[in-house]
């Protein structure tokens, strides 16, 4: 069996117009995930450590964590920003239509 290259297969995948359309609206979603795992693992805190700090519960932080919470609410993330010593940056971008 003939081992795939990650990057190989991503960019072979994002020549298809609807992978790409999913593809660029999920990336911010996972760079927050990455960020506040980076963060939380940082200050050497696990997700229920985190939770409690915040007042939340640990499978939240888990979705968060995923990349696939959609209803974060900027009062979330100002939360766990602070709970981190961080601060949260919000931008607004054009949409890319191909």
């Amino acid at each position: 069996m003939k081992a795939t290259n990650y990057a190989d297969y991503k960019n072979g995948r994002l020549k298809n117009p609807d992978f790409k359309k999913a593809y660029d609206e999920s990336e911010n979603d996972f760079l927050l995930a990455q960020e506040v795992i980076q963060f939380r693992k940082e200050k050497h805190l696990t997700q229920k450590q985190l939770a409690e700090v915040i007042g939340t519960s640990q499978p939240a932080i888990a979705r968060l964590e995923s990349g696939s919470y959609k209803k974060l609410s900027l009062e979330f993330i100002r939360r766990v920003a602070d709970a981190l010593d961080a601060v949260p940056e919000i931008h607004l971008k054009k949409k890319v239509h191909s």
